[in-house]
């Protein structure tokens, strides 16, 4: 699995190589509905991501936990999720979509497991200076597999970015 990620990390970013490139990183508060059993809960946390562009290109390392006692049980869900980003550089603001595929790690109750997810989703950059930009909203979709089922899960996020 660790060398198909990196396979698929460097196909991707081979084409950056020809164009212009710039890191994006951004970091922010993370809200989750998270899809258990035998209902949905909410999950508060962090998010924190690094792109490299190219014109409208990028590869996109995403990573978040969100936290919270559901039913009384201490809960988390962290990912770790790798994947192209498609964005539209406007002037004052640049709309992005991204396909995401990693893995996510659940741990309640003592107990903890790491299996395959996937979001795909995206948002809204907003610029505030040449360099800086506040995210207005991302919302991703993702699917995580625990306990041989699929959860749908929503995540909302906003933030600051920071470009280089």
């Amino acid at each position: 699995m660790k060398k198909l990620v990196l396979l698929l990390g460097i196909a991707m970013l081979a084409p950056l190589g020809a164009r212009a490139q710039a890191v994006q990183v951004f970091g922010g508060y993370s809200y989750l509905r998270l899809d258990t059993q035998p209902g949905k809960t909410n999950l508060n946390g962090w998010e924190l991501s690094g792109t490299l562009n190219g014109s409208w290109l990028g590869f996109t390392a995403d990573f978040s936990g969100d936290y919270g006692s559901p039913f009384g049980t201490s809960t988390s869900l962290t990912t770790f999720l790798f994947g192209p980003q498609f964005s539209l550089p406007l002037p004052r603001v640049s709309p992005f979509v991204h396909a995401l595929a990693g893995g996510a790690r659940l741990s309640a109750g003592g107990a903890s497991k790491t299996v395959f997810a996937g979001a795909v989703g995206g948002g809204i950059d907003a610029k505030i200076a040449p360099f800086f930009s506040y995210r207005v909203i991302q919302v991703d979709y993702l699917a995580t597999r625990f306990s041989g089922s699929t959860q749908n899960n929503l995540r909302i996020s906003t933030g600051l970015v920071f470009r280089f």
